[in-house]
């Protein structure tokens, strides 16, 4: 009885030590796609009329849903402003779906939902005057 006992756990023992399926290390990790935690730079164009001229100052709210578990989503916003060239930099905007809000002195307002995929994403928008009033 002691025999067999010892003999079951050196056999056990050895299965425990052995080598699983061996994988080759020469394969290679798929590409590494943007998480839902990872944070993108968003550059954004604004610029407007017939001539695309770039519209300064232009005040730019993108606002995005921060998703949770537990508790309710959490809307978070982040406001900026257009710089000589048109252009404005939002550093930390998340990956996902995001409303993008163009403001400025003279021109119609815009708003759109645009999805953020990339690590550097460009948006442009063009925007128009707005109709004369008689």
């Amino acid at each position: 009885m002691r025999v067999s006992r010892l003999v079951a756990a050196i056999g056990l023992g050895l299965a425990l030590l052995a080598p699983a399926k061996a994988v080759p290390q020469n394969e290679t990790p798929p590409p590494a796609k943007p998480s839902l935690d990872q944070t993108v730079r968003v550059t954004i164009e604004v610029s407007g009329g017939d001539k695309s001229v770039p519209i300064e100052n232009a005040s730019i709210y993108i606002k995005y849903v921060e998703e949770r578990k537990i508790k309710s989503n959490k809307t978070v916003e982040l406001n900026v402003k257009t710089n000589r060239d048109g252009t404005a930099h939002v550093p930390d905007a998340p990956v996902g779906r995001a409303l993008v809000q163009v403001v400025a002195d003279g021109w119609k307002t815009y708003g759109r939902w645009y999805d953020v995929t990339d690590v550097k994403q460009t948006i442009k928008i063009h925007l128009d005057r707005p109709p004369k009033w008689y």
